[in-house]
Formats: structure tokens, sequence, C-alpha cells
């Protein structure tokens, strides 16, 4: 399998190891040095290219790679926006998008528990909800991709809570969403339901950037010559 990176940072640099590992080639790394070269003409010397850039630039990005009718793999978050607009441009130009604020495959049946746990709790108003998440401080966005997904799985599984607010909150239907910075780490994401007699609590802890390389990579060969709009729990069989 021939990848187009776009974005080469530490992510991309630990998903270019990965695939080098798994016998796939680079054939295109784009930098914020050679911006010009994510044009039509490199990109379709790819079978797939896989986008870790910025909220800024990454709508532009998978748009370009799908005007190429190269499938993407999208691990850029906070641009929520404009995923509507890559999911029409698939139809017209009949390739793949698959975007994901999280490819750990630890994180992704971290999803389907807080699912189940978010349906069990829905009947006990007398436990709070609060999330955490820490990561590096190079992270761009706050709350990340991953902490937002979280929250949209309890307000989907869970009637007595509507909505959620960044730190805190004083409002009954709604929780919070406290993100910390530090150096060095990887990604932490913690649910905690609290009450006056007892706390549940569930963490998911990545040790390195290894298990979203692996999962993007993954996801790369599971979307190539596939057309349409596709995500991890289709990746995985979930």
């Amino acid at each position: 399998m021939k990848i187009a990176l776009v974005g080469y940072g530490k992510m991309g640099k630990a998903i270019e190891q990965i695939a080098n590992n798994r016998g796939h080639e680079i054939v295109l790394k784009i930098t914020s040095s050679n911006k010009e070269d994510l044009n039509i003409d490199k990109l379709q010397q790819a079978d797939v290219a896989i986008e870790f850039t910025s909220p800024e630039s990454a709508k532009e990005n998978v748009l370009t790679c799908l005007q190429a009718s190269v499938p993407v793999v999208c691990g850029s978050t906070g641009w929520n926006e404009g995923l509507q607009e890559a999911h029409e441009a698939t139809t017209i130009y009949k390739t793949a998008f698959l975007q994901a604020s999280n490819f750990s495959v630890g994180v992704n049946i971290f999803f389907e528990v807080n699912k189940q746990l978010a349906k069990l709790m829905d009947v006990h108003p007398e436990y709070n909800i609060t999330i955490e998440e820490t990561h590096h401080t190079q992270k761009k966005d706050s709350p990340s991709g991953t902490a937002i997904t979280l929250a949209e799985q309890i307000l989907a599984n869970m009637n007595r809570k509507t909505c959620w607010e960044k730190e805190q909150t004083n409002k009954p239907n709604c929780f919070p969403i406290k993100a910390h910075r530090i150096e060095n780490v990887p990604g932490t994401h913690n649910i905690r339901y609290t009450s006056p007699i007892d706390d549940i609590e569930i963490i998911h802890t990545a040790h390195n950037r290894d298990g979203f390389a692996i999962g993007a990579v993954l996801a790369a060969e599971f979307i190539v010559d596939k057309k349409g709009v596709f995500a991890m729990k289709d990746v995985l069989g979930m």
C-alpha cells in the first residue's frame, strides 16, 4: 500500500514507522514547508492518505485528497463543522473518508464501555458526572476530540443530561469536561460518576503514541478501494 502522509509531526513519524514495519510505502510527506506538494498529481501516486495536522488546515487538506479521488483517514479534530462537506465529497469523487477522534483500539473499546455505563447510570440521578482529559502541551484543541466524543456518547445514551460545558457548569442538566495540559502526556481520559455514597470511575491511559499510529494504519488498510464514509467501529468490527 502506498501512503501519503499529510502532516509529519510526532504522529506522522509514528505512523511512518508502523506503516514501514507492516510493509507499506510512504510516497508523499506533507509538512508546513512543502504545502504546495499537496496537489492532485502527487496525491494520485498514493493508494490512501493519512491526515494528522490541525483544526485550521484539516478541512482543506481532506478535501484536496478527496478531490484527487484518494481515500482519506483523518485524525485531526476540532473541525466538526466541515465534516459534512467531506462526507458529500466522497460521493462526488467516488472515494472514501474515515475520521476519528481517536484511532486507538483500546480507546474504541473504552467508547463502548462508556455508552453502556451511561445507559446504566441514567436512572441514578444522585450521581454527578465529570469528564477529565490530560494531554501534552502541544495539543492544539481543548477539550480533546476524544473527550467530546465521550461526552456526546453519554448524551446520546442518557436522558437526564442534555449538554456539556468546558471546565465547570452550574446547570443541573449539564456536566463539565475539564482539560489539563502537561508535558509528555500522550493522553488520559477519565469519566467519573460521583455520589455522596461512592464513586464509579472508568479511565483510559495511553502510554505512548503507538496505539494511535497502529489504529490509523489499520484504518488506512481497511479503507483502500472502498467508497463512502466509515468509522473505527467498521475497522474493528464493532
